[in-house]
């Protein structure tokens, strides 16, 4: 059986230019309020870090078959670390090389912070079985919450406002992409396949000489770093952080988006937050009956499709590829 081949470096490094060019192209004429509705603009916005959070997740609750149910507090630690640095360091945004300088120091520190706290939490809670992690993942989130709401020096109760408005297109959605495309590339890797493995069957991996206890909180301290990045993009794009924003329902919200699309696979993960992105905003106009509605759909959906849409399967372009000349076939 032949290797699974591969694109050379250059070609990665070409692909990844080509991308980021885009990236700033599309971000200069959606950004603008003259060619682009700014409503439509701050869903595409909030999409792209609805799919950070829902794809990280799908690393501990997908691949790994662990159950993390406090995704929004690993959320708060990265916005609030990185709002704490540019509100009392920065101060205000500068424009021009001094922003992209103080926009990725504010994702390292919040990837950072969110890392840590996964670690801190990962560590005890993960060499147990069962439901622990649910339990400890709920309850981290809640103390978090409740940590904030009592330091003065990130706003308490009212919030914490003046965050120098950083975040852009190109950032939002260049880290949703990457994230994708870590996730994709760990998914087919040995260390993929062996969270699989504890996923399916955690004594047997074991046997196998699996190091469970590391491959868990390995992933779970990549999850919660994803998670703190997308914290560090919300936070310095709304340029204003509360504690009610990163709650228990919150978390509930990013769980659905991976249940929703398929645990396991990461196309489900982006689907999953796509919709659960635009389903509000297109039942707004049925006011107060919004979100019975949206409650009804959801439990529609699981019923009918409890894998998710997307089950385990992933968007390949292998198997884009192979519709194509079904596609054209029909056409003749």
């Amino acid at each position: 059986m032949s290797p699974r081949r591969g694109i050379g470096t250059g070609a990665a490094l070409l692909l990844v230019a080509v991308l980021a060019g885009l990236l700033a192209i599309l971000g200069s004429v959606l950004g603008n309020p003259e060619l682009f509705d700014a409503y439509a603009f701050r869903i595409l916005m909030v999409m792209g870090i609805n799919v950070t959070l829902a794809v990280s997740l799908n690393l501990v609750n997908g691949l790994a078959g662990q159950f993390s149910i406090g995704h929004a507090g690993f959320m708060s630690v990265g916005a609030y670390t990185s709002a704490a640095l540019t509100y009392y360091v920065m101060r205000q945004a500068q424009g021009g090389a001094a922003d992209i300088a103080w926009m990725v120091a504010a994702l390292a520190v919040g990837g950072l912070a969110g890392a840590i706290a996964g670690l801190v939490v990962g560590l005890p809670s993960l060499r147990l079985r069962g439901d622990y992690l649910a339990i400890v993942t709920l309850g981290f989130g809640e103390i978090i919450r409740i940590l904030i709401l009592n330091i003065d020096a990130v706003g308490g109760p009212r919030g914490l406002s003046g965050i120098p408005r950083l975040t852009s297109f190109f950032w939002v959605w260049a880290v949703a992409l990457g994230t994708v495309a870590l996730s994709r590339n760990l998914a087919t890797s040995t260390h993929g396949r062996a969270l699989m493995a504890i996923r399916e069957d955690e004594l047997a991996a074991e046997c196998l000489g699996v190091n469970t206890v590391r491959y868990k909180v390995a992933a779970f301290v990549l999850s919660s770093a994803l998670a703190g990045v997308a914290g560090a993009l919300y936070a310095h794009y709304d340029a204003y952080l509360n504690p009610a924003s990163f709650s228990f329902l919150r978390s509930f919200e990013i769980i659905i988006m991976v249940i929703l699309g398929g645990m396991g696979s990461t196309s489900g993960a982006v689907v999953g937050a796509v919709i659960i992105t635009l389903l509000p905003e297109l039942l707004r106009s049925a006011a107060q009956e919004r979100m019975v509605v949206y409650a009804v759909l959801l439990i529609l959906l699981m019923l009918l499709r409890p894998q998710g849409l997307m089950g385990s399967r992933e968007v390949t372009l292998r198997g884009l590829r192979a519709l194509w000349p079904r596609r054209k076939g029909v056409a003749r």
